[in-house]
């Protein structure tokens, strides 16, 4: 196995052990560059729907080094239903707290963090939803992000 395909295996694990009970509709997570993140290198996420009744919460998923030089970043993620439209956000993504503290769960270099983009949310249209996630600090290529993912589970009654 690469080095690449064991992190990929632990951050899958960690993410399932630290989420509960909850059963994931969708789970996907994909690697940045090692040489970093480009800001027009969107990761894109595509997502077949075929529930628009029930409830789900929508998180998206971060993993930082402990080296990564901000306290938070941010993200722009557009999602394009399945007739065609497009809805974009911009996201807030706190990491450490103003003394350098990671807020996440640190496993050995890494700094593993969950953000709920969507609480209860019913997608409105059956199909195919693609998502489009690209980093949006001022640096055009952020170094020490590791991983991003998109989460999405049957919210709880």
């Amino acid at each position: 196995m690469t080095k690449n395909t064991i992190i990929k295996i632990i951050f899958s694990a960690l993410l399932l052990v630290s989420c509960g009970n909850n059963v994931y509709y969708y789970s996907e997570h994909v690697q940045i560059d090692e040489e970093g993140w480009n800001m027009n290198d969107a990761k894109y996420f595509s997502v077949n729907m075929d529930d628009n009744i029930r409830l789900f919460n929508f998180y998206v998923d971060l993993r930082n080094t402990q080296d990564y030089p901000y306290s938070k970043t941010f993200l722009f993620i557009k999602t394009i239903f399945p007739d065609g439209g497009i809805a974009i956000d911009t996201m807030e993504c706190p990491l450490a707290d103003p003394n350098g503290q990671w807020y996440g769960k640190t496993s050995g270099r890494y700094v593993d963090n969950r953000y709920f983009l969507r609480k209860n949310v019913i997608f409105p249209q059956k199909g195919e939803y693609r998502f489009a996630i690209t980093q949006a600090t001022r640096d055009t290529n952020l170094v020490g992000i590791k991983n991003v993912g998109i989460v999405i589970e049957y919210a709880k009654h």
